[in-house]
């Protein structure tokens, strides 16, 4: 009888498929990368920077829980929303920064509880960065925000910028929620990437126009009310920064701007510190956080 169980075990390893997934990924300037199979390692006709990237995560992260988190990365990638596809790329890039900034990272386990997805050292120090990316669905990113007056003279949706702060607002509060239990740093960084995340070119481009004063001043006055948030990062894809009327600014706001031209980085980079923190970042987590600038 064990002899019988051992021959049926040895035929089902024996005839078991050997499991692929197919990647096809929507690069930032909205073409599709070629087609791969991903075994344990990317292949060659991969994307040639995503392959450098997923690979440095998977030689730097060796423990299993980070592995099997960037296994479903892979799925992630694949997956048919956009919001999926948008938050899993952030989660690559800020990790692969953070690495090459010195940071040591380890990739947390998915549960049902909502945990921060990275656990940062420097040294003997430790921080946690939630990783998020703000997409709506393809009926809403149709559909016109509400509220807004357009100007049909010129064509144009002057409080788009106000609307879009209002939401990372709101985004920040949604996810302060599942970060509150921590006691060491933590760091919410938000993606928002271009609003035609498909390549589609049929529908106009609205030119978002952001006052990126305005958004500094009221996430750092929200932050002010979430003391267990140490910091937020934003980066924003497209967005076109309104010239700067006052010539104050925020001790805790480190902002870097990019030319349009540069597609391959956001347009906004910036790092909004709490001033009000319950545990602030130390000099060189907040050093790393802004090299990732």
């Amino acid at each position: 009888m064990a002899m019988t169980r051992q021959n049926r075990s040895n035929q089902m390893a024996r005839w078991r498929p050997r499991r692929t997934v197919k990647l096809v990924s929507h690069l930032r300037e909205g073409h599709s990368i070629p087609t791969a199979s991903w075994k344990r390692e990317p292949r060659e006709d991969l994307s040639r920077t995503l392959e450098d990237r997923w690979t440095m995560l998977h030689r730097h992260c060796a423990d299993p829980s980070s592995h099997l988190r960037l296994g479903r990365l892979i799925h992630r990638l694949t997956h048919h929303d956009p919001g999926v596809q948008e938050s899993a790329l952030a989660e690559l890039e800020l990790a692969t920064q953070l690495i090459r900034t010195g940071v040591r990272v380890v990739f947390l386990p998915e549960s049902q509880a909502r945990t921060a997805d990275l656990e940062c050292h420097l040294g003997c120090e430790r921080f946690f960065v939630e990783v998020t990316a703000m997409v709506g669905s393809a009926v809403r990113r149709r559909v016109p925000f509400r509220g807004i007056v357009i100007d049909e003279g010129r064509e144009e949706e002057e409080d788009r910028g106000v609307i879009l702060i209002h939401r990372i607002l709101a985004r920040i509060q949604q996810k302060a929620k599942q970060l509150a239990d921590y006691c060491d740093p933590v760091v919410l960084s938000i993606s928002i990437p271009r609003a035609d995340l498909q390549g589609a070119s049929l529908s106009r481009r609205e030119t978002i126009r952001v006052d990126l004063k305005a958004l500094a001043g009221s996430v750092t006055v929200l932050l002010t009310r979430l003391p267990h948030l140490s910091a937020v990062l934003l980066a924003l894809w497209d967005v076109e920064p309104l010239p700067s009327k006052a010539g104050t600014r925020l001790a805790n706001v480190d902002l870097v701007e990019r030319t349009r031209h540069q597609r391959t980085n956001p347009r906004v980079r910036l790092l909004i510190q709490n001033p009000c923190a319950a545990v602030p970042l130390n000099e060189r987590q907040a050093d790393a956080c802004l090299e990732t600038l």
